[in-house]
C-alpha cells in the first residue's frame, strides 16, 4: 500500500464510493469533519455513494437525507436512489425470494449464536431484507477475529456467501456482492461501464469485505485502521490515508478535491 500522497492526478477523479463503519464513520459516530467532506465533494460535482453492509432501513434513510447520489446495502443486495423527489430501490433478488430467505436465515442465526458464545445479532437486523449480520464487537463485548472467522465459517457450511466487516459477520443467499451491484448501480443510473467506473472514481474502505473493491479500483484507498486486518485481506487497497476512520475520509476527500 502506498501512502495517499502519492496519489497523481487525483481531481480527475468523477467520484467516490465508500465504506462507512469506520471508514466514513469513527467509533460508530458520523463526525461533522466526516459529514462535512461528504458534503463538500458532492458540491463540488462529484458523484458521491456509500457502499455499505448496513440494512435497507438505514439506507432508506441515507438516500433521501445525505448529500448522496446513491447508495448500495448489505454488502450488494440491492440500491436505493432517491431522484425527483421519488425513492427507487433495485433488489437483486425479488420480494418473494427474500421473504422465504428470511425465514432460513433466522433459523441459520440461531445455530451460530448457540455455538458462539458472546456474538449476538445485529442491532440492526430487524431491518434488513436479505441477509443475517451477526455482531462481534460492535455492541457486545469484542470478541476476536479468530471468532468472526468461526462464524464465517459456520455461514458457509450453511451455504451462505460469508464476509467480515469492521463490526459484523455478513451472510447471505447468492454470490453477489459489493461491487458486482456497483457496477449495476453505475451501468443503470449513470450510464457508466465497469471500465470507466474501474479508471474514473475512487474507492475507499476497511475490513475484508471491501477486498472486492480494492481489487477492482484503479484508485482503492484504505484508511488507516485497515492494518487491523493486515494479513486477513484477499486484496489490499493501492493507497493508504495517514488518519484512522473518518478522519481518513476527510484526509481523502482533501486529496480529491486539492485541498490536502
Amino acid at each position: 500500500m502506498m501512502p495517499l500522497a502519492q496519489l497523481r492526478e487525483p481531481s480527475r477523479l468523477r467520484g467516490l464510493l465508500f465504506d462507512i463503519d469506520e471508514t466514513l464513520t469513527t467509533e460508530g459516530k458520523l463526525t461533522a469533519e466526516a459529514y462535512g467532506a461528504m458534503e463538500g465533494l458532492r458540491r463540488a460535482g462529484r458523484i458521491v455513494v456509500p457502499i455499505t453492509g448496513r440494512p435497507a432501513g438505514w439506507c432508506d434513510h441515507i438516500a433521501r437525507m445525505w448529500p448522496v447520489d446513491a447508495v448500495v446495502g448489505e454488502n450488494g443486495a440491492f440500491y436505493f436512489r432517491h431522484v425527483g423527489g421519488k425513492l427507487v430501490k433495485q433488489f437483486q433478488d425479488d420480494e418473494a425470494t427474500r421473504l422465504r430467505n428470511r425465514t432460513r436465515l433466522r433459523d441459520i442465526g440461531g445455530r451460530i449464536l448457540a455455538e458462539c458464545p458472546g456474538c449476538a445479532l445485529a442491532s440492526d437486523q430487524p431491518y434488513r431484507e436479505t441477509d443475517l449480520a451477526i455482531d462481534f464487537c460492535e455492541d457486545v463485548k469484542p470478541l476476536p477475529l479468530e471468532t468472526a472467522a468461526r462464524i464465517a465459517g459456520l455461514m458457509r457450511k450453511e451455504g451462505l456467501t460469508a464476509k467480515i466487516s469492521s463490526i459484523h459477520v455478513n451472510g447471505w443467499f447468492g454470490t453477489y456482492d459489493k461491487l458486482a451491484m456497483a457496477k449495476r448501480l453505475f451501468a443503470e443510473e449513470f450510464e457508466c461501464a465497469a471500465a470507466q467506473l474501474q479508471g474514473d472514481f475512487a474507492f475507499a474502505g476497511d475490513s475484508p469485505n471491501d477486498a472486492p473493491m480494492f481489487s477492482f479500483f484503479e484508485c482503492s484507498v484504505g484508511v488507516a485502521n485497515v492494518a487491523r486486518f493486515a494479513g486477513k485481506l484477499e486484496a489490499e487497497p493501492k493507497y493508504v490515508t495517514r488518519a484512522a476512520a473518518g478522519a481518513g475520509f476527510a484526509e481523502l476527500v482533501g486529496r480529491l478535491l486539492g485541498s490536502g
